[in-house]
């Protein structure tokens, strides 16, 4: 398939396997991630910026994400990457280390 658009198949295909949760997951997520004991944001501006742009990516049809959507993919894909070893233990990096990966929508003790 010819690659087309500011997305490339590789790119599409590596975001779509390493962001292993669900939308409703990863907004489930950010909404809880940033519930504060004193305070909780707005559902549509809770969780990392990362995490919502993620969320707005896989809301959206492959045509019609932009340049800045294709920047966020390849930050994430490179983010899970360095963070994943295959090899690794998926409760290797502790708590702090799987929330960071659940916010960029990529949870590492998700089954395959």
């Amino acid at each position: 398939m010819a690659e087309s658009g500011p997305v490339s198949d590789t790119l599409w295909d590596e975001f779509h396997a390493l962001v292993n949760m669900t939308s409703r997951e990863l907004r489930d997520w950010l909404s809880t991630d940033a519930a504060g004991e004193e305070t909780e944001e707005v559902p549509d501006r809770a969780g990392k910026r990362t995490g919502r742009r993620v969320l707005g990516i896989l809301g959206k049809r492959r045509t019609d994400l932009t340049e800045d959507d294709a920047r966020i993919m390849e930050q994430v894909c490179d983010t899970v990457r360095s963070q994943r070893d295959v090899s690794r233990d998926p409760r290797a990096g502790g708590d702090s280390w799987r929330h960071g990966l659940m916010s960029m929508g990529h949870d590492p003790l998700k089954p395959a």
